[in-house]
């Protein structure tokens, strides 16, 4: 009988393993989220502003519709269970006066099975701005596509601008490409205005780019206007969005792609692939989403709640973060900031940190407050800039206590602190422990 057991000289050499998965380690997202549980079970106080997961509770009529659908076990299309991939349709339809219909939407597993799955289908390269959300990369480097990235500053929010845009077009004009554009952002919490998103879907058309808009924070857009590229490029854009930020499900999986006509044989491709791996996104998931797309006042409200609570939390620490001496942008939708603590490499220094990795290591050991590296999204690992996920507090206590203060009342300090008292409270750490260094 073959032995297929390995060795640990086995293990370090990855025996058998693709070449294109040796040396990739677990996403840093889900791994932060392991360590932060196994140093709670370990007794250890810890502040998780790693993993990006919503705080909120789904809300309460898409519990009702996925109990009520708790018997469905037939397998539905591949491309999706039709009345749902109407709702999608019409909920883009109404938002980007574009006339999507249910043929034009493919259901998945989860937003990112989709990405892979067009990066798999699709033989061009792929263009990110840095940084980027940890998983696009890693799936372009499983997949063995080429990887461009392109730079961007803090003079103007971490935004990709047309003319960097451009740059890289026009070395090679006929090479097919992939970019993928996200905004609200992960890592930064910043957004683009309608004139920016104008100018880089210019760039795009002229150059044939396929462009994926990931708005999956664009429901969570902090004053709730949000404007889809697509409006610009409507030809050449594939919007990707999904349940999990803006509904609260992250672990319900379930991701959606809206495409133009043009890109229809793009859709079918990826079906063809979908039906040999997942075969069909969950039944009763499916079933419910329905009533969750399909939206309702209850749901408006819930988003409004929502947002009014992400945009005060963030501000507040943005301006700690700012007033403590790092390069913050300030968010404008999601659930994340982006710090850059460059201007004190000489301190951190003489305590031996030199990557971002390392700035996070020892700040969870010193302080407990648990923050990824931004390393994780594309940057330098001397770049010390980390990403904070300020989620880290009880959601539905939250939004009961927001429902009791007026539309015209901000939600101010004492606010935060009383309901959002972990992700305050390790704000003050990470400003404190920089103070001190």
């Amino acid at each position: 009988m073959a032995d297929f057991t390995r060795t640990e000289s086995d293990l370090r050499h990855n025996v058998n393993i693709n070449l294109n998965v040796r040396g990739l380690p677990q996403s840093a997202t889900l791994a932060i989220n392991e360590l932060s549980k196994r140093l709670q079970a370990e007794g250890r106080t810890v502040y998780k502003l790693g993993l990006g997961q919503s705080p909120f509770p789904v809300p309460a009529e898409v519990v009702a519709a996925l109990k009520e659908n708790a018997h469905q076990k037939d397998y539905l299309p591949v491309g999706g269970l039709p009345a749902l991939k109407e709702a999608v349709a019409e909920r883009h339809r109404r938002r980007e006066s574009i006339d999507y219909r249910h043929e034009d939407v493919l259901i998945g597993p989860g937003s990112k099975e989709l990405m892979f799955l067009v990066q798999l289908v699709y033989y061009g390269d792929l263009v990110i701005p840095v940084p980027s959300w940890v998983s696009y990369a890693p799936q372009a480097r499983i997949i063995g596509r080429h990887i461009h990235w392109l730079d961007t500053h803090h003079g103007n929010d971490l935004h990709l601008t047309p003319d960097v845009f451009e740059r890289l077009c026009a070395q090679d004009p006929e090479c097919p490409r992939l970019i993928i554009l996200n905004y609200p952002n992960n890592p930064s919490g910043t957004t683009y205005s309608v004139d920016e998103l104008k100018a880089i879907a210019a760039v795009a058309r002229k150059y044939r780019v396929i462009l994926i808009s990931d708005e999956i924070y664009g429901d969570l857009h902090h004053q709730g206007k949000h404007v889809s590229i697509a409006r610009f490029y409507p030809e050449g854009t594939i919007i990707s969005s999904g349940l999990s930020k803006w509904c609260g499900a992250g672990g319900w999986r379930l991701g959606t792609f809206v495409f133009p006509r043009a890109l229809h044989w793009l859709r079918e491709a990826m079906a063809v692939v979908a039906s040999e791996t997942f075969t069909a996104t969950s039944a009763p998931i499916q079933y419910a989403a329905v009533t969750a797309f399909r939206g309702s006042p209850a749901i408006d409200h819930y988003l409004v709640l929502s947002r009014r609570i992400l945009k005060a939390l963030g501000n507040h620490c943005a301006r700690k973060l700012q007033r403590a001496g790092a390069v913050v942008p300030r968010p404008r939708g999601g659930f994340y900031l982006f710090a850059n603590f460059n201007a004190f490499r000489t301190e951190l220094r003489r305590r031996g940190i030199y990557t971002s990795q390392q700035f996070c290591d020892t700040l969870l050991e010193e302080t407990g407050v648990a923050v990824l590296p931004g390393s994780a999204f594309g940057l330098h690992r001397e770049e010390l800039s980390t990403r904070l996920s300020y989620v880290d507090f009880d959601g539905a206590a939250a939004l009961a206590a927001a429902e009791a203060i007026r539309p015209d009342q901000s939600l101010d300090t004492a606010f935060l602190k009383r309901h959002c008292a972990p992700v305050v409270t390790a704000i003050d750490r990470l400003v404190g422990w920089v103070g001190n260094l």
